[in-house]
């Protein structure tokens, strides 16, 4: 991937199972829906939104939800003028709305859908887990009666649909195949396996995905679309999801900075930024300079703060001021090769996502972090000069800011 390749030895595909998805990876947003539910984001406005959008299609997002009609005369507001957007701009993304499975959330998707001018897919949703099935005291055959309703009538007014069960990762295997078995053949074109909760591990992803693409997709003999949805609560979202395309989901459900129910959903960003380095079509290809500009423009929205140990995206991603790690960086840039400095300290190339990597000078620094940042700024590193810095960082208990270093450069040496 890198042409510096030779110098990394890759315990990642050293042994073992290559990670090799069935086909071309998709992903669907869930930012402006799934994601504004956490309780502590704002509903950005609708400006926002549509300039949301815009980013999702900069960086060959491939689906979004684009809300829940049912919710009330604001949402379908925003869900119209989204769609009408998409429309408009000859998107190549690709809408879908949320829907529970009863018709007064279906059928102002099919009116939206015909006014937008464009295709609509509604994702119908419903619990199936044993906990959720006893705590609703709803029977087997209720769920079965009201999948096979929603989907038939969504199928009835045009639309394409996605059948989403709730909670799958803690649900029965006999009750999985009966609801995505009975969805399927109501006419369903795509199936969404769900951990709600955040319970899965990357071994229970593998079996429930094996198991539904071994005993309900293969056997129906139609062409399915297997999604995954998963929640972070173990912290193990982006690393299902990838478990899940392995095992065969053809696409993975996320949101910019995993906003979400709870700790909320799978990170889209940090699976954009994991398929490009494993150079998963087509994120080999593709331009992710727009990501960071994408999550700030949801943190923005939301109201949610982007931490400074966040990956790729955080303050401190990639910037340091220990001095044997800067100093490594410092040789690499002095080689004059950016690529050669991106990866020596850090396993995620900084340029592949438009941002590059930053030297500070704080109480763990050497006197190389002070000779760069100076040279860097164009001031002479003169001994005294650096002997300054280093000592007044010496006696702080954090980085110095860019104006106390150029205030200890004004100043002049003792004696003068």
């Amino acid at each position: 991937m890198l042409k510096h390749s030779h110098l990394i030895y890759d315990w990642n595909s050293a042994s073992g199972p290559e990670f090799k998805p069935a086909g071309k990876v998709l992903l669907n947003d869930e930012t402006l829906r799934d994601g504004l539910q956490s309780p502590s984001v704002k509903d950005p406005p609708i400006a926002d939104k549509l300039a949301i959008l815009h980013l999702m299609e900069n960086l060959g997002i491939n689906m979004l939800d684009i809300g829940l009609p049912g919710a009330g005369p604001r949402a379908v507001a925003d869900v119209e003028r989204l769609a009408k957007e998409i429309a408009d701009c000859r998107m190549k993304i690709k809408p879908n709305c949320a829907a529970r499975t009863h018709e007064n959330d279906i059928r102002p998707i099919a009116e939206i859908s015909q006014r937008a001018g464009i295709q609509i897919e509604v994702a119908c949703f419903l619990g199936s887990s044993p906990i959720r099935r006893y705590t609703e005291n709803w029977t087997d055959d209720f769920l079965l009666k009201t999948t096979e309703k929603a989907v038939t009538y969504g199928r009835s007014l045009g639309l394409e649909v996605m059948y989403v069960t709730e909670d799958t990762s803690r649900c029965d295997p006999e009750m999985v195949k009966s609801l995505y078995t009975t969805a399927i053949n109501c006419g369903a074109t795509a199936i969404v396996i769900c951990d709600t909760v955040g319970h899965a591990t990357p071994a229970g992803v593998h079996a429930l995905i094996s198991f539904v693409m071994e005993e309900i997709v293969k056997p129906c003999g139609q062409k399915i679309r297997v999604d995954w949805h998963g929640h972070s609560d173990r912290g193990l979202a982006v690393a299902n999801s990838l478990a899940a395309l392995a095992a065969g989901a053809d696409c993975v459900h996320g949101t910019a900075l995993g906003i979400g129910e709870r700790v909320g959903n799978t990170q889209m960003d940090q699976m954009l930024v994991n398929l490009k380095l494993m150079g998963i079509a087509p994120w080999d290809e593709q331009d992710l300079t727009h990501l960071k500009a994408y999550c700030l423009a949801v943190s923005r929205s939301t109201g949610v703060p982007i931490p400074r140990n966040y990956p790729v995206l955080g303050d401190d991603a990639f910037r340091t001021a220990t001095g044997v790690h800067a100093a490594a960086v410092i040789k690499a840039f002095k080689k004059g090769d950016i690529e050669l400095a991106n990866s020596v300290y850090s396993g995620v190339p900084s340029h592949y996502f438009g941002l590059e990597q930053v030297i500070e000078i704080g109480p763990m620094s050497g006197k190389s972090n002070v000779i760069f940042w100076l040279e860097r700024r164009g001031v002479p590193p003169t001994d005294d000069l650096v002997e300054r810095v280093f000592q007044l960082a010496k006696s702080s208990d954090r980085c110095l800011t860019e104006e106390e270093i150029l205030a200890c450069c004004q100043k002049a040496p003792a004696g003068t």
